[in-house]
């Protein structure tokens, strides 16, 4: 298991390491983060969007409800993304 961020999803013309930064700096994975911290561990955690998730923060968020085993929900413009043991509701039709 292992988390590389793809930085296809950066449409800045920067360095690939800069494009690192940004990705890591997306709202979904600080959320993530808080809501890790902040909740009890057998409680979901909830994200609600109001943009489209990148396909970057997609794959971050399966990859986390693997390594902590929770269940993440986020709600992005177009659909509900239920995560829960590296699997996604959507089948990875974002």
């Amino acid at each position: 298991m292992g988390y590389i961020p793809d930085t296809d999803f950066v449409l800045h013309d920067v360095e690939e390491e800069q494009k690192e930064q940004f990705l890591f700096q997306h709202s979904e994975k600080i959320a993530v983060a808080y809501g890790i911290i902040s909740t009890t561990r057998w409680k979901p955690i909830r994200i609600f969007k109001n943009l489209h998730v990148c396909g970057d923060c997609h794959t971050a968020m399966k990859y986390i409800s693997m390594a902590i085993g929770r269940e993440i929900v986020v709600r992005d413009s177009n659909r509900f993304h239920h995560m829960k043991n590296g699997v996604c509701s959507c089948k990875d039709y974002w």
